[in-house]
């Protein structure tokens, strides 16, 4: 007979995984700013404007918010355990680790499904400039004689002595990189450590973002028929 001391311990729970969430800060920057100045536009002009000029004001105001929405403050990045889930301007994106073919960087970061479907990362924009800083970071650091060395630090001393008023500091470990890159990096590192977990298959869902599509639409529609009636 066995007791509960001889059977087998049961496995821990594995632990939990939170998803990663990248956004372009320089985005919700922009988008705030013009939200702030749109919002002082239009709210002026409903205020103290005459005629059909407050209806054109408010027409204009349901057609630019969701936009302005849409390209700046809503596209986000989100990596989870199982799957990437890609929220852009007008769509959503859901594709199981699995189902992902490549994460390419070029003039843009964009994501391939095994179908040949691609998708661009509206969250994870590129910087060239930023590229090229990088570029240049890489170079002065490799006539120094320092990239990509490994450990946590190494000697520098006076004329070249290590023992002789030496300090330790630092040295970059791998190459210089600009930071959306970077993130690129670590989703794919992520995508090949997950893609062949069972919990990471599965289709590749795309949602329409009716919320933002359908007040733009309306407000379209409304400007439309002031701007016809005259």
């Amino acid at each position: 007979m066995t007791t509960p001391e001889d059977q087998p311990s049961a496995q821990p729970p594995a632990p939990g995984f939170d998803d990663r969430v990248h956004r372009s800060s320089a985005g919700i920057a922009s988008g705030v700013l013009l939200l702030a100045l749109v919002g002082w536009l239009g709210v002026d002009a409903i205020v103290a404007g005459e005629g059909r000029t407050p209806w054109l004001a408010l027409a204009t105001l349901i057609l630019v918010v969701p936009l302005v929405v849409a390209f700046t403050l809503r596209p986000a990045v989100y990596a989870g355990q199982d799957r990437l889930r890609v929220r852009n301007p007008f769509r959503v994106v859901v594709l199981p680790w699995g189902q992902i073919a490549a994460l390419r960087s070029g003039y843009s970061n964009e994501v391939v499904a095994r179908s040949g479907t691609k998708f661009q990362l509206w969250a994870i924009p590129v910087s060239l400039r930023a590229r090229k800083s990088a570029a240049r970071r890489e170079a002065r650091a490799a006539a120094q004689g320092t990239p990509g060395i490994e450990g946590g630090g190494r000697r520098s001393g006076l004329g070249g002595f290590g023992g002789l008023g030496g300090s330790s500091r630092p040295v970059p470990q791998g190459p210089v990189r600009a930071a959306t890159d970077q993130v690129m990096d670590d989703l794919r590192s992520l995508w090949e450590t997950r893609e062949k977990e069972e919990g990471a298959q599965g289709e590749v869902t795309v949602r329409w973002a009716w919320e933002i599509l359908g007040p733009a639409a309306a407000g379209a529609v409304v400007l439309a028929i002031l701007l016809a009636v005259g």
